[in-house]
């Protein structure tokens, strides 16, 4: 009777389930929750949909598809997001396995889009067009790399919020670009006009080149982390500065080569931006893009065959959004909602991932 009394008082005072963190899940597991979350945000944005437009379930997931595949224009443009976004995410993702917070990836993209936009105008038609590319290119990757050294300096050596500092260098990207745009077009229209005929040649069409770079950037990044030196060095600081610096790891020389190369890598998306597609530079270059790579590389679990899989997913979200909105002649919100929705339940599965939820046992089966 003293047991079960005990045992019952026991129980009133413990929480009705508690949460617990996971061992290591097998990745096929995780995948299926992923999949599984996808699938259940899908149906709620049917629902959202059939209450706010009335629109029938089927025909909403067909315009989806659709927008993303419905004409070979579409895919290569998919396809061609899908690139864009993966390249900037390749290039915060290496500051992110050493735990620096790089939340400048907009500005660093930017002001590599900057530096080929004044190749173009200031050397085109002045130098041998070969001459002029490789000028692009040294220029986009320098810039980049200047944009990203700065605050990892600060933060080397005298350990400064780096979040902060990257994410402040955006601002001063966006202001730059302004002030180069307005110095350059006398009319103050504050628009640049394309300057195709200097722009990076083509292969088959506008998009394949950027595909086939960023193709071979996401291999070349998975190898240098998979493999390299550098790569288990940066993971090594990442895990504990403390037992880098016991297995001389110089940790300040890890912090500045890393972020040389993250701001090479959105230098080289600034210059497939300007000199690929663009072929003009704005404050709107970028569009928003460095701060959605934050959650493609942590979704993707700081790995680039994965986030190969999550980019793909945020790109088909927008072309999909956007063709349910302009079908339908629905407000131009309702793509962000569809979109929103749809990253709450896949950001939201990754807790099922991670942890897992233990009810309280009942006294008769714990006894």
């Amino acid at each position: 009777m003293k047991d079960a009394a005990a045992l019952q008082k026991r129980e009133k005072g413990e929480p009705l389930f508690h949460i617990t963190k996971r061992a290591e899940i097998v990745w096929w597991k995780a995948w299926l929750i992923r999949l599984a979350a996808i699938a259940a945000s899908l149906i709620v944005c049917a629902v959202i949909s059939l209450l706010l437009g009335d629109i029938n379930p089927f025909s909403f997931f067909g315009s989806m598809l659709n927008g993303a595949f419905g004409t070979a224009r579409r895919c290569w443009n998919l396809f061609y997001e899908l690139a864009i976004l993966l390249s900037i995410s390749l290039a915060v993702t290496p500051a992110f396995k050493m735990r620096f917070w790089n939340i400048g990836a907009e500005g660093q993209a930017l002001i590599g889009g900057l530096a080929t936009a004044a190749c173009m105008y200031y050397f085109g038609g002045r130098i041998p067009t070969p001459l002029l590319f490789v000028v692009m290119i040294a220029a986009s990757i320098l810039a980049g790399m200047i944009w990203a050294v700065i605050p990892a300096v600060f933060k080397a050596f005298w350990n400064t919020n780096e979040t902060l500092f990257t994410l402040m260098m955006n601002y001063v990207a966006i202001q730059l670009v302004t002030f180069m745009i307005n110095f350059w077009v006398t009319s103050g229209s504050g628009t640049l006009p394309p300057m195709s005929a200097y722009a990076l040649p083509t292969v088959g069409n506008a998009w394949i080149l950027n595909i086939l770079v960023v193709a071979l950037l996401t291999v070349a990044v998975y190898i240098y982390l998979r493999f390299s030196k550098h790569g288990y060095e940066l993971s090594v600081v990442g895990e504990s500065e403390n037992t880098a610096l016991y297995v001389g790891i110089n940790v300040k020389k890890v912090i500045i080569r890393t972020m040389l190369l993250s701001g090479a890598l959105c230098g080289v998306t600034g210059l497939l931006l300007v000199g690929g597609t663009d072929h003009t530079i704005s404050t709107s270059t970028v569009g928003g893009r460095g701060f959605t790579a934050i959650m493609v590389s942590w979704l993707g679990r700081f790995n680039p065959l994965f986030m190969v899989l999550t980019s793909f997913l945020l790109a088909f979200l927008k072309a999909g959004a956007n063709q349910v909105s302009n079908d339908y002649k629905m407000n131009g919100s309702i793509s962000d909602i569809i979109t929103a929705v749809i990253l709450f339940f896949v950001i939201g599965c990754e807790f099922f991932i991670q942890y897992r939820i233990a009810f309280r046992k009942h006294g008769k089966e714990e006894k």
